[in-house]
């Protein structure tokens, strides 16, 4: 059965594992992941279909159904699973993806490398993807590519199906020309991206910095701009725009330019905060820290998130306030998302360095000041962590959004906490009353989490409930709303509707 939605996702929409010698379908554990939410979508369409890969020995003989039905409370889809090689997968997302976009994309040209990449390969990869969707695909549907590993779907897809409505979203940060156009393969992707109807991004950095992209390399011309809205112009980012493209025209198609920051399931989040058990959790959280006050870290293992830049602030602080000493915490989870990759090897052991040296420097009998975690940690018992927290500490030094930042104020229930964020993750320019730092400056990142340290009590509630506003306001069913009234646009409109007055609607 064709189908009106076709989702292109390099994950599959569940937990795939094996019971009792079958196979069995779970949703999956994370409540603030994208799935649930792109999956809400084929309840509102007769059929829907998911593109994903899933890795084969033979990819001519899999060992497994390439598409099967689902029929589940989000409604009826296919899910359609493309085999792929460990060495496939291996060039594509950890060579190509990981070692030649993510430094580029994050802006660390110094840790780019091009020279291993097999560009057919990924060229093949994407063009499976765009074949796939293409064969699932009724006439006219909408298909939505998600992120920069399928950057070239678009392109191949408009090549096969003229007739399809093509979206992508891109959920990194999207870089300047100067940055971006270092990559050898720049003009194939862009035109790739100007393939689709909409080209969607986080933040209006980031769409700025495709237009000027696109700019740099092809004709092209603005159609229409837009005021930002007030809400998203924080004077305290580097990352702020006051105005924005809102559509290009190309090749005598017209592309609109979207700007939709992803957000958090506000209402799965304070009702886990209210459980009994979150509270039995944050109990045991307040008894094992005695008098001390919790400083909270959580990211991934990844250069971009500043994790020893962090931990190196974290000991000068210690060092120059012997008062402190015995009465904080931090807590630092680094959890490894890239297994067996050298660069983020690299990494884990020099936080794991770090956070020895500090221990051994200050650390005495009843008093260990740093506890490093490796491992995720169960949501519920991240919410109790949150919640007993005075302040959470999340510093990239590049982030295309930070999920983590918002989970801790959906779950400040009780209107405490301080949230001391980079000004360089996409979230701060919807964060404005975080107290933000400047990761690059060792005095802007400690004066930062003293200043959250010593805060009035007065201060913190006032900065938590608008902090609180602002999550609940963009939360994860806004992003979906959004993108419901985008699709429609370009389905039954000869022109989208201004991104300003939907926003502000």
């Amino acid at each position: 059965m064709s189908s009106d939605l076709v989702i292109v996702y390099h994950r599959q929409p569940y937990e795939e594992v094996e019971e009792h010698g079958k196979t069995v379908f779970r949703e999956n554990k994370s409540p603030n992941g994208i799935v649930p939410t792109l999956k809400s979508f084929f309840g509102r369409v007769d059929h829907g279909a998911w593109i994903a890969w899933k890795l084969a020995e033979d990819v001519k003989n899999p060992g497994f159904e390439q598409r099967i039905e689902m029929n589940d409370v989000y409604g009826k889809y296919t899910v359609s699973r493309l085999p792929l090689t460990s060495e496939q997968v291996r060039e594509f997302y950890h060579v190509t993806s990981k070692e030649a976009f993510w430094p580029i994309l994050h802006a660390f040209k110094e840790r780019y490398n091009y020279d291993p990449v097999d560009w057919q390969n990924f060229r093949d990869v994407n063009r499976a993807f765009a074949e796939a969707a293409a064969a699932e695909a009724a006439l006219g549907a909408v298909v939505w590519v998600h992120d920069y590993n399928l950057w070239l779907v678009p392109g191949y897809l408009r090549q096969m199906r003229p007739d399809l409505r093509i979206a992508f979203y891109h959920h990194t940060p999207f870089p300047s020309a100067d940055m971006f156009n270092v990559l050898p393969w720049r003009r194939e992707i862009i035109e790739s991206l100007l393939a689709a109807d909409i080209v969607g991004f986080h933040i209006p950095r980031y769409a700025a910095n495709f237009v000027s992209v696109a700019r740099s390399l092809l004709d092209v011309t603005e159609v229409a701009r837009a005021k930002v809205p007030d809400q998203w112009i924080n004077e305290g980012t580097g990352l702020t725009e006051r105005s924005v493209t809102e559509r290009l025209e190309h090749n005598g198609r017209e592309v609109q330019v979207s700007v939709a920051p992803v957000g958090v399931d506000v209402d799965f989040i304070e009702e886990r905060a209210a459980s009994k058990e979150t509270a039995r959790l944050g109990a045991d959280i307040a008894a094992e820290l005695g008098d001390a006050r919790l400083i909270l870290s959580v990211g991934r293992t990844d250069y971009t998130k500043g994790g020893v830049e962090q931990l190196q602030s974290f000991e000068r602080i210690l060092e120059a306030h012997p008062d402190l000493h015995g009465k904080l915490r931090l807590m630092h989870v680094s959890v490894s998302a890239n297994r067996g990759m050298e660069v983020y090897a690299a990494v884990q052991d020099e936080i794991e360095q770090t956070a020895g040296r500090i221990n051994g420097r200050f650390g005495k009998l009843g008093w260990q000041p740093v506890s490093l975690m490796s491992n995720a940690v169960p949501f519920d018992q991240l919410i109790a962590y949150y919640q007993q927290a005075a302040v959470a500490w999340i510093t990239p030094l590049a982030d295309g959004m930070n999920l983590v930042c918002k989970e801790f104020i959906a779950s400040r229930t009780d209107g405490k906490g301080v949230l001391v964020l980079s000004e360089f993750a996409g979230a701060a320019v919807q964060l404005s009353a975080a107290v933000l730092t400047n990761p690059y400056s060792h005095r802007s990142m400690d004066h930062a989490i003293l200043a959250a340290l010593e805060m009035s009590d007065t201060d913190v509630r006032a900065r938590m409930e608008a902090l609180r506003e602002a999550v609940a306001r963009d939360d994860i069913g806004a992003w979906g709303d959004w993108h419901r009234i985008a699709f429609e646009d370009v389905a039954h409109a000869p022109a989208p509707r201004d991104q300003a007055s939907r926003l502000s609607a």
